[in-house]
């Protein structure tokens, strides 16, 4: 174990990191595309206006926006389940493929049919990605040692940000360009089968699965995960004890909080900029990037520091997860609220809205590595279950925003969207941080009990954990 701690050199945990990383950029490439399209497909004058212009109205625009949602919630559960049976591998590359597949048919499906089959689609591509983030977690709960989960986790979750920014970046610059606001979608759809091609053929669900890693590092990781048991996928999930879990329901709603906000700024945000701070289609892509710039960059230091924090004892991991998770969702509520103040100054309001979107780098290393702290044998059910429940902010939220904001020029409607963000913003943080626990949960390992015979004919009930197999008589 000591060869491993000498330099850095590019492991085979390392090459899974960075696939899986490629993958969340493009998984959130597909879904950021249609919230900075759709201002070049409703509004030619502000892109290429060779291409033609759909009239879709604002709830009907919202209503797109988040039918990705409607699909999303179904698989989550299911697939917190079935990953464990079927490996990540598979389950991540399937859905990436498919997804892509669709979004290329996003243009022809936006030109020749009403906006419901619209809805239609991205109910589809919500189905595909269902299964994403239960994936990812039972990858990261089989490939991440301990010390380094942190730093892994949001190395891989910060392909969120970079898919966001890249996305927003290039989405003006392509809408703008010869191929129009179609080119958007082919290029996004056509990296995401690309990816899922090479993931089928490199990626693996855990170290003993690798083709091509070193002994030493399989042992190294296998032997660092003290509290994965080699036989998880035996274990009946405890449903019961899940379910009547105060941290985990505090993880729910805290995730719910997350996801409202987190959403109400993807989806919405190109077109408050687009309407009220005034700003065009290639401009608008530019700033709408630039506050998940900040925040990827601010994300990579938040993990360097949380994981120098946790090594060093310097507080206990709940802590921790408690105090960056405020940061992001207490700071980031602050800033909203400031925000609705000054629509009237331009640079003030890119500037809050930067920072709003760059606090939230402290939920990766708060909330969203929970789920792994809770049950390390468990994270993709749970992952699975809060990642539901939440969802139903992510459709909400711009679908809310959507109908409170009828105009989308008035600053006033734009202040209750960006209140209620702040409010649920609040609310979820401090139900977790007065529940929430760091620990890894009793129902981690279910004990199984038996009946055993002894020598003098009687019997006595034995518990065998799951873990390592030690026997206890009760």
């Amino acid at each position: 174990m000591e060869l491993m701690k000498k330099g850095f050199d590019i492991k085979a945990r390392h090459v899974q990191a960075l696939m899986v990383f490629l993958g969340m950029t493009s998984v959130y490439s597909m879904r950021v595309n249609l919230s900075v399209g759709i201002v070049a497909m409703t509004n030619a004058s502000s892109a290429n206006i060779q291409y033609p212009e759909i009239n879709w109205t604002s709830p009907q625009k919202g209503a797109i926006l988040s039918s990705f949602f409607w699909g999303y919630i179904f698989p989550q559960m299911p697939a917190g389940h079935l990953v464990r049976f079927i490996g990540p591998r598979l389950l991540l590359g399937g859905a990436l493929l498919s997804c892509g597949i669709l979004t290329l048919a996003i243009p022809f499906i936006a030109m020749n049919f009403n906006w419901t089959v619209m809805c239609g689609l991205r109910v589809l591509q919500g189905l595909c990605q269902g299964v994403v983030y239960t994936s990812i977690y039972s990858h990261v709960s089989n490939w991440a040692p301990p010390l380094e989960r942190n730093r892994i986790l949001s190395f891989i979750l910060g392909g969120v940000l970079f898919g966001t920014m890249v996305t927003m970046f290039f989405a003006g610059i392509l809408a703008a360009s010869p191929g129009g606001w179609p080119s958007i979608f082919y290029v996004t759809g056509t990296l995401a089968i690309i990816w899922a091609l090479i993931w089928l053929y490199i990626g693996a669900d855990n170290p003993t699965k690798h083709r091509s890693i070193s002994e030493l590092e399989k042992q190294f990781i296998i032997s660092s995960l003290v509290n994965n048991s080699s036989n998880a996928r035996e274990f009946k999930v405890p449903v019961k004890e899940i379910l009547t879990s105060m941290p985990f329901y505090s993880l729910a709603l805290v995730h719910f909080g997350q996801n409202w906000g987190f959403y109400t700024l993807l989806t919405l945000a190109p077109s408050y900029m687009n309407s009220v701070l005034g700003f065009d289609i290639t401009s608008n892509g530019y700033f709408s990037a630039m506050p998940y710039l900040i925040q990827w960059i601010t994300l990579i230091a938040f993990s360097v520091i949380a994981d120098y924090v946790i090594k060093n004892n310097l507080c206990t991991i709940g802590v921790s997860r408690k105090i960056w998770n405020s940061l992001a969702h207490w700071g980031g509520a602050l800033l909203l609220v400031m925000l609705s103040q000054v629509s009237d100054n331009i640079v003030l309001a890119v500037i809050l809205l930067s920072s709003s979107i760059a606090f939230n780098a402290g939920s990766y290393t708060g909330y969203q590595a929970n789920h792994i702290d809770l049950s390390p044998n468990f994270a993709s059910v749970l992952m699975g279950i809060t990642n539901c429940f939440s969802n139903f902010a992510s459709f909400l939220a711009p679908l809310i925003g959507g109908l409170i904001n009828k105009n989308e020029k008035d600053p006033e409607e734009w202040k209750k969207v960006f209140y209620l963000s702040a409010l649920i913003f609040f609310v979820g943080n401090l139900i977790f941080v007065i529940f929430g626990s760091g620990d890894v949960q009793t129902w981690n390992v279910p004990i199984k009990k038996e009946t055993v015979s002894v020598e003098n004919g009687s019997t006595s009930e034995k518990a065998i954990t799951g873990s390592t197999g030690e026997e206890i008589t009760l």
